[in-house]
């Protein structure tokens, strides 16, 4: 530990010892709003209830993922961050750090103390001569891809509309490039962090390699990340978009998703939706291939089959991602499921199909109003492509599953809570006992954290990469400023 970081950490045990249990004994989180605000430079501002920005700041994609603060924070610097994370440390008040704000998980993002919100970390620059790409973490994909492909290179970021950087590369980053190139994770060189004593630092493999490890699949646990720099590739325009199949259709349909799950084309990827809205289900396909027109015949089946409202060109990468609207189904409650498998087999598609109607109808009983079942199959070497270990996955051979089921429950009344996670729990498990009935053995697998449901045991995400971590943050963080706010606590 180094001089700086003792003399740190002793003067905050010091203002512990003074002030907290005042502090706690009053619950005053105003006072550490106006703390913070007499502290940051005039660039960054405190936000009130009755504002818009204050408004902006807390609202979630799920409202249930949405608290009302005392006051939220616009940082405009990362020295600002470092002072208030002293200030939240000192004064022992929650706080959340709010990216996208596409959390499925209530208060992991969100808190009844101080809303940190992060847009004004919104650069996107381009160094042309290491081939990296610099993206601030107050930014959505859907903008870092805009800006990236005016200069034709991309970065592999989210696959859906609205979603935010932080959560992707901090938290895995499953992507329609990463057949080529791997997760977000697998392609980060290095992250801007504000740690939780206020030191700013750039962690590079070569720098810290453990903070290099933790920070990619750990979330916030060791400090607040305001960039993070990713490899960049070429990118002229990509081919695909929506295709949607009615459910006379589907036994033609598994098959052909059958079929290209055994294909070996890196730029070919599928993104496939069951969903059940008012009684209906149906299958949308997301296209997607690497250049201005699909090779090989690769999509062939699946555009013979009958189909509705198709949406495929030849286009900009951006608007592709357009074409999985996952802003359609913000403002309901909401929770998310996960399962990994080795392949998709026709049999396994049907279980799918039947799940979607059966939990779809189901739901419908509560207050449910929408029900996903996402199958996105991967080629087998899609873990092959890291550098070094990530926190997550950090499991990477055949037991972890090359693809996933991605489950998504949207409903309206709080007091369906516990019902609609116990329906997805349910046909999770369900699931699971399907696939290694099938002879799949992913019993193991680690669950993504981005799409883990609340009160999923962190040795569930991280496996045996669990005391690593904790002894990570342990170094970074011994007075546990970070566990003041939400998210998977190591």
């Amino acid at each position: 530990m180094s001089k700086l970081t003792t003399l740190l950490t002793g003067l905050s045990l010091a203002l512990l010892s003074a002030s907290t249990e005042v502090r706690l004994a009053s619950n005053n989180y105003l006072a550490t709003c106006q703390e913070i605000a007499s502290n940051v430079s005039s660039a960054s501002k405190v936000y009130y209830p009755g504002s818009y920005q204050y408004t902006k700041d807390n609202e979630h994609w799920a409202i249930s993922s949405s608290q009302t603060s005392t006051c939220s924070f616009e940082p405009a610097t990362a020295a600002d961050v470092a002072v208030a994370l002293q200030i939240l440390g000192k004064d022992q008040t929650p706080f959340a750090v709010r990216g996208g704000g596409h959390t499925g998980n209530p208060g992991f993002s969100s808190t009844p103390g101080v809303q940190i919100a992060m847009y004004s970390f919104s650069g996107v620059t381009y160094d042309s001569s290491t081939e990296t790409a610099t993206v601030g973490t107050g930014l959505v994909w859907d903008d870092v891809y805009t800006q990236l492909e005016q200069i034709n290179v991309t970065v592999v970021g989210g696959k859906a509309t609205g979603v935010g950087v932080a959560g992707i590369v901090l938290g895995g980053g499953y992507s329609y490039f990463s057949n080529q190139y791997g997760l977000a994770v697998d392609n980060v060189v290095s992250l801007e962090l504000v740690m939780p004593n206020g030191t700013i630092t750039t962690v590079t493999s070569a720098s810290q390699p453990d903070l290099f490890f933790g920070l990619r699949g750990g979330f916030n646990n060791f400090g607040i990340v305001t960039s993070v720099t990713l490899k960049a590739y070429p990118l002229s325009a990509v081919w695909g978009g929506s295709i949607t199949y009615l459910e006379s259709v589907w036994d033609k349909v598994n098959t052909a998703i059958a079929n290209f799950a055994n294909q070996t084309d890196p730029k070919a990827c599928i993104h496939t939706t069951r969903d059940y809205i008012a009684g209906v289900s149906v299958i949308s396909i997301i296209l997607f291939y690497d250049a201005p027109e699909y090779a090989n015949g690769v999509f062939d089946e699946f555009l013979s089959i009958d189909n509705v409202d198709p949406d495929l060109s030849s286009r900009t990468y951006s608007s592709l991602i357009l074409t999985l609207p996952t802003n359609l189904t913000s403002g309901y409650r909401g929770a998310f499921h996960w399962v990994a498998l080795d392949h998709f087999t026709v049999p396994i598609l049907e279980m799918l199909n039947n799940q979607t109607t059966f939990y779809g109808a189901a739901a419908t009983k509560y207050s449910g109003q929408f029900v996903s079942y996402e199958g996105i199959p991967f080629l087998d070497n899609v873990y092959d492509h890291a550098e070094t270990d990530t926190a997550f996955p950090s499991l990477r051979d055949s037991s972890q599953g090359s693809s996933f089921i991605n489950v998504f429950y949207g409903w309206t009344n709080a007091a369906d809570d516990d019902a609609m996670l116990q329906l997805g729990a349910e046909s999770v498990a369900y699931m699971k006992q399907f696939i290694a009935d099938a002879g799949q053995d992913v019993e193991d697998a680690l669950l993504y954290p981005n799409c883990a449901p609340p009160g999923t045991p962190v040795a569930d995400i991280y496996g045996d990469a669990l005391e690593r971590l904790q002894s990570i943050q342990l170094a970074v963080d011994p007075t546990n400023v970070m566990n003041l706010t939400g998210g998977w606590k190591f």
